[in-house]
């Protein structure tokens, strides 16, 4: 055999082993590498997170590790490990999943209709990587509420209800501060003004705007229920919101879980400065998150006489509204007479 022949076979079975080599390399790195039976999984790495942590997350979710590993240590993932929320679809071959590891997924973010700042931290803490105690934590940093005007009784009014883009790895103080923020761009100049107009602060609106929030589902009453409170804030009148009491009954007995759909005669002299037929103006702090609803209906409230109201027992869900306390006491009546008859004890 000459060496024209060797060369040429040499060169065949290197060129042949070459391409065995790379159809194997090929199929380890583009062939499916996922065992999970749903469209797409979202794989969550905590901050902080070693490879060998990443590797014991996604490890239910890949159907080959070597693959992974050898794909991942090509790509120089190991040393560059990322925290956050990533999305791997079903089929994904390995190098894909390498690829979705280095693409931090934001989280759609939406609250709303929360009653406590607590319940509001628990909330959130479901959506994003800092605990509930974190998030309340850095809300109730004193150096932050000074800065900004509030106290914790009413550093909840800086939460605006709406759905936010985050990341799910955002720090604590990262999240308070894109809130407050939101707040300041929430509370331009125009409703700042129309807030003022009522005699209002920003954060004394929110408050206010909790009550009417609590006070009636249907938005269309709303702007009415504000007008009656403002008109009793202005000629110094209780405000003698139901709501601020049963609120009161909660923080009294640290139980947030009761239903309590009835106020009794009794329940009006509990001493609370959020009982608000005890004390005259506002309580110190929202007793929920009010909607942009409920917040519209204090900043362009209806122009009106009514400084009492109570539930009508015609038109379910709405009120009656009444100028003088006799037209209220009949109003008031009826309602007692009917609820009396359903026998609601509390």
């Amino acid at each position: 055999m000459n060496l024209k022949k060797i060369i040429t076979i040499a060169t065949l079975v290197v060129i042949t082993g070459l391409l065995i080599y790379g159809g194997i390399l090929a199929n380890q790195i583009f062939s499916k590498n996922t065992k999970f039976s749903q469209t797409e999984v979202y794989v969550f790495v905590p901050t902080g997170s070693t490879y060998e942590e990443v590797k014991k997350i996604i490890e239910p979710f890949v159907d080959n590790m070597d693959r992974f590993e050898m794909v991942a240590n090509k790509r120089s993932y190991p040393e560059n490990v990322k925290s956050g929320r990533f999305l791997f679809t079903k089929g994904m071959n390995s190098y894909q999943l390498v690829k979705a590891l280095r693409s931090n997924i934001p989280v759609k973010l939406a609250f709303n209709n929360q009653e406590r700042l607590e319940d509001f931290a628990v909330r959130v803490s479901s959506q994003i990587e800092p605990d509930s105690l974190m998030l309340m934590n850095t809300f109730k940093d004193s150096l932050f509420l000074k800065e900004n005007g509030f106290t914790e009784e009413n550093v909840f009014a800086m939460f605006i209800p709406n759905t936010y883009e985050v990341y799910w790895n955002i720090s604590a103080v990262k999240f308070r501060d894109k809130m407050i923020k939101e707040y300041h761009s929430f509370w331009n100049k125009e409703r700042i003004a129309k807030a003022s107009a009522q005699g209002l602060t920003p954060v004394e609106a929110t408050i206010l705007a909790s009550i009417v929030h609590k006070e009636s589902v249907k938005k269309d009453e709303r702007p009415r229920i504000a007008g009656v409170y403002l008109n009793r804030l202005k000629i110094g009148m209780p405000l003698q919101a139901d709501p601020t009491v049963i609120y009161a009954i909660k923080k009294k007995d640290n139980d947030f879980d009761q239903v309590i759909k009835r106020v009794f005669y009794n329940d009006l002299f509990l001493t609370s400065p959020y009982n608000t037929y005890k004390v005259i103006g506002l309580p110190p702090g929202p007793i929920a998150m009010p909607d942009v609803t409920a917040l519209d209906a204090v900043l362009d409230p209806e122009k009106h006489n009514f400084i009492y109201f109570c539930a009508s027992v015609e038109r379910f869900g709405y009120h009656e509204f009444a100028a003088t306390l006799p037209e209220h006491n009949v109003n008031a009546t009826k309602y007692a007479d009917w609820i009396n008859s359903q026998g609601v004890n509390r």
